[in-house]
């Protein structure tokens, strides 16, 4: 992996394969190999694509501050962009899973002009995610001293799967209770023209349903995975398929 400096913060990312480039960012506690490296989805791109996947700061290889204001959407979405400019890339095409999808509907909305077509993974409009305090709960969970205290099943599991990829928790923890805003509405993505292309799994209770996100987005196109959760979906052969397609039939 090559790494470079993105506003004081250390990045890290991968770079192969070559043609039109693909810009990929992981999930929450994940990173850029556990989400697209062991799914085959680096494999797969790389072969008709150059395909770039950053660590996300806090996570995998990236410095990991333990500031929440390290991570709000500004400067977890700066990250991508100064990347793109690092590389000399003026406009790509976009996949972000989970709290990815959140960072690429940010720059979505605040960089429209850089991206040919943004495919939407594992986010949907309420599930679990939705409830009242979630966020407080998981952050809660993640700096426990013991973990077999937390009684929250969701906040849990948040834990485990962190430990599961080595995170730093306190990272994790201002990573997950950075204020992000109340979200852009309806009227915000009224005037977005980049092709959008929403997957999500059908049994993914975490994000809920996606169908009120894809009515948001003009547009934009519902992919569902049958029997997927949020953690399986990234690597099922449908997914690939279809990203492959939109990829490929997306204005240029």
């Amino acid at each position: 992996m090559a790494s470079f400096d993105s506003d004081g913060v250390r990045i890290h990312y991968e770079d192969l394969g070559a043609g039109e480039p693909v810009v990929l960012v992981h999930g929450f506690a994940s990173n850029a190999r556990y989400n697209w490296g062991i799914t085959g989805w680096m494999k797969v791109l790389s072969e008709r694509y150059r395909v770039i996947a950053l660590d996300c700061r806090g996570h995998g290889e990236s410095d990991k501050p333990h500031d929440r204001a390290a991570y709000t959407m500004e400067r977890m979405g700066g990250d991508v962009i100064r990347l793109l400019d690092r590389l000399g890339i003026r406009r790509a095409l976009l996949m972000g899973y989970s709290m990815g999808a959140r960072i690429s509907m940010w720059l979505l909305l605040a960089h429209p002009e850089r991206f040919r077509a943004v495919v939407l993974g594992g986010v949907g409009a309420g599930g679990r995610m939705g409830e009242a305090g979630r966020r407080k709960r998981i952050v809660e969970a993640l700096l426990a001293a013991d973990k077999s205290a937390i009684a929250d099943e969701t906040s849990r599991l948040f834990r485990e799967f962190a430990e599961a990829n080595r995170n730093d928790l306190a990272a994790l923890a201002a990573c997950m209770g950075a204020e992000h805003g109340p979200g852009a509405g309806p009227s915000a993505f009224a005037s977005v023209k980049v092709p959008v292309m929403i997957v999500v799994g059908t049994r993914d209770t975490l994000v809920g349903d996606a169908e009120p996100l894809q009515k948001m987005i003009s547009g934009s196109k519902l992919v569902k995975l049958e029997g997927r959760d949020h953690l399986n979906a990234p690597g099922d052969r449908l997914y690939k398929e279809a990203v492959l397609k939109f990829f490929g039939e997306a204005p240029a």
